[in-house]
């Protein structure tokens, strides 16, 4: 398995059989085989996950199939690839020919995927984190760790050999505490950092705090779009 970060929170996934392009708006995506199924999934409709330059995609790549969450706007997609487009709903299980996606309910819009795709578990959690902000009330964030920790409970016995994490510096002291808290939840080969609005340091920030020594060699390093990972 191949995982090339494009930017923010997208990633491209190729597998021997087909590819899986997540949350993307912009970038430059590696060349693609024209033999080679492209699966693009998108988790919500923030304009930092969700583009509709997505649709560009199939006049370059015909043998492309999107899967977006419920709430991007049906009247978006072109007419002509409507036939090639499913929505999907957060509590749910979709399956196709190449995977199988569970979907699952975002604590701010929206979905999240785990997909088991010739496998391989994959898990790209969109904006599913524990959204714990300075200046909120104490009975906001409580409710909203309450949330992240019954959504991710529910993937507590899967193996996950790659996950894309929130880990956001916008939280101050707080950017840490959903994917620490999946990492320690969860069982994880390879954690991909992600929505860290360019800043990168902040996995080496992780990686330092005694909270991730259980896991931080598991972390993978991200420094740039364009990185890629052979796993």
């Amino acid at each position: 398995m191949k995982i090339t970060y494009i930017h923010h929170s997208s990633f491209l996934v190729e597998l021997p059989g087909f590819y899986i392009l997540f949350d993307y708006t912009e970038g430059t995506i590696p060349e693609l085989k024209e033999d080679k199924p492209l699966f693009v999934l998108a988790s919500h409709r923030h304009g930092d996950h969700y583009s509709s330059v997505i649709f560009d995609l199939k006049k370059e790549h015909i043998n492309t199939r999107y899967l977006l969450s419920y709430d991007i706007p049906k009247k978006e997609v072109p007419q002509e690839l409507l036939s090639c487009t499913d929505f999907v709903m957060y509590g749910e299980e979709y399956h196709y020919e190449a995977f199988m996606v569970k979907t699952y309910k975002s604590t701010d819009e929206g979905v999240a995927f785990l997909l088991l795709a010739e496998g391989h578990w994959i898990y790209h959690a969109g904006d599913l984190n524990n959204w714990t902000w300075e200046g909120e009330s104490d009975s906001w964030n409580a409710s909203m760790a309450k949330n992240y920790r019954e959504q991710i409970s529910l993937m507590k016995d899967i193996a996950v050999e790659a996950a894309f994490l929130p880990l956001d510096p916008r939280q101050e002291k707080h950017f840490h505490l959903g994917f620490d808290e999946y990492m320690k939840k969860v069982d994880v080969l390879h954690a991909f950092p992600m929505h860290c609005w360019g800043d990168f340091s902040v996995i080496d920030k992780l990686k330092s705090m005694d909270c991730s020594a259980e896991y931080r060699d598991k972390i993978m390093e991200i420094r740039e779009d364009g990185q890629s990972f052979e796993l």
